[in-house]
């Protein structure tokens, strides 16, 4: 089953008639243990001064990654590399993601080690800016990855997601949560329960700052905040999610200890 997207025309329109910068469009393969694993790539055409931004983002369980692409990451960002990657079949014959270390013989979190590899050999990648990112199913592997990539990622925008008990993320890192009050897929109070974790781990819970309709901030202006994105909706991409994640991304670099 796919999930619902309601968004992403305006974001389209809004590159038509607005000043991005195209971006173009290739299919990668790479071999990973046996599988043949492959993502949509989309990319500056043209040449920038120096090192770009990379996202990779994350279907939802019963997606594929030809109609994720359709979210616009790309539009939003076209300075990046926007990279929409391909699940395989978890359960029901459905394309999905790995939610726990160790699951499918952790087959995603080694898909992401060798498309990475693979991405800073083809584009300039700046190492500071790479991020994660991903509806459901694909949010929940973007919260994985917090916890088992902490080191690779800059910040990390999980949508309607939420994180599996073994799933105990600890280094502080910028997150951004969108969830949906009406969500029955993926319960509010277990996202709730997700944001909870992060604003921990960060150790932002005391200091909260409105950011905008239905948004709050914890610990503006400290290294690793937590934005939450709450809307009155159910299981669903908001249309001015893709735009919100970007901003976000945008505010983050790779700190070093």
């Amino acid at each position: 089953m796919r999930h619902r997207l309601t968004h992403v025309c305006l974001v389209g329109l809004l590159c038509v008639f607005g000043a991005c910068r195209a971006s173009a469009q290739a299919t990668l393969q790479w071999p990973v243990d046996g599988e043949t694993r492959e993502a949509i790539v989309y990319a500056p055409t043209a040449a920038g001064s120096g090192p770009v931004p990379l996202v990779l983002a994350f279907h939802g369980f019963g997606d594929n990654m030809q109609n994720f692409q359709g979210v616009n990451l790309h539009r939003a960002w076209p300075e990046a590399v926007v990279v929409y990657l391909q699940g395989l079949e978890r359960r029901r014959g459905m394309p999905g993601w790995q939610v726990e270390q160790g699951s499918s013989s952790d087959r995603d979190l080694k898909l992401v080690d060798v498309a990475l590899a693979s991405l800073r050999d083809t584009y300039d990648i700046d190492d500071d800016r790479v991020y994660a990112t991903g509806f459901s199913n694909g949010g929940m592997f973007a919260y994985l990855l917090w916890a088992e990539r902490p080191d690779v990622f800059a910040a990390y925008a999980p949508v309607a997601a939420r994180l599996r008990p073994s799933v105990r993320p600890t280094a502080p890192r910028p997150v951004l949560h969108v969830a949906g009050e009406r969500d029955r897929q993926v319960e509010f109070a277990d996202q709730q329960a997700a944001i909870a974790v992060a604003i921990a781990v960060n150790g932002v819970g005391e200091q909260t700052t409105p950011c905008g309709d239905g948004c709050t901030t914890y610990g503006s202006g400290t290294p690793a905040p937590v934005m939450t994105v709450i809307h009155a909706g159910g299981h669903t991409y908001p249309r001015d999610t893709s735009g919100q994640i970007v901003a976000f991304f945008q505010a983050h670099t790779r700190t070093h200890p």
